[in-house]
């Protein structure tokens, strides 16, 4: 499990995290509302808590084999748990936030199948000033806006931060996993800045 301490734990080669495979993503700063109700997850966030650590988020991959653990794409998000109640359903709600990339080297299941995976951490993606966000940043700002439900999750949004401006998009997009993978992988800025600019145009 990694270290209490977030900014040590980022400085270890190799980590075991516990995943919980969604089919939608968050990444570094983005938050997301979940409903734990599975035996296995019920455990791993109240582990996260008790112990103040994280757990990793990642894809599900359609085409991967299940059986094989490779129904997850290969790059995750840690997330530590910043709010949790319980809902009128009884079942545990509990708010995330992203704060590093990984990437997962192997997986291995517990017995109540949670999964377990041996990640290293990815670079940190940076900014660089050919990518041009402004429209892309006006466009998020529309979009919280019109959706209160998003504006909940980010009291303080940070739209003058390109990198939050262009997760943020990459978390929203109604592409593939496959496709957000790609952008997440390749790390590359500048492309990953036109495509947003010329698909929001």
């Amino acid at each position: 499990m990694p270290s209490t301490t977030k900014n040590r734990c980022f400085t270890v080669n190799m980590i075991t995290l516990p995943l919980f495979p969604l089919s939608a993503h968050v990444l570094p700063q983005g938050r997301m509302d979940l409903r734990i109700f599975e035996p296995r997850y019920v455990r791993m966030v109240k582990n996260a808590c008790a112990t103040q650590t994280g757990f990793g988020i990642c894809m599900l991959n359609a085409k991967g084999d299940k059986d094989r653990n490779e129904h997850i794409y290969s790059v995750g998000t840690h997330v530590t748990v910043i709010d949790f109640d319980m809902l009128s359903d009884g079942l545990l709600g509990i708010t995330v936030e992203g704060d590093r990339c990984f990437n997962i080297e192997k997986v291995t299941s517990e017995k109540d199948g949670l999964l377990l995976g041996q990640c290293s951490w990815s670079p940190i993606w940076q900014p660089e000033p050919e990518g041009n966000v402004a429209l892309v940043k006006q466009r998020l700002m529309d979009i919280f806006d019109k959706y209160p439900e998003i504006q909940e999750l980010y009291p303080e949004p940070l739209f003058d931060d390109p990198m939050w401006v262009i997760y943020r998009w990459l978390e929203l997009l109604p592409v593939s996993a496959e496709q957000k993978q790609h952008f997440i992988q390749q790390r590359d800025y500048v492309k990953t800045v036109d495509y947003l600019t010329q698909l929001v145009k």
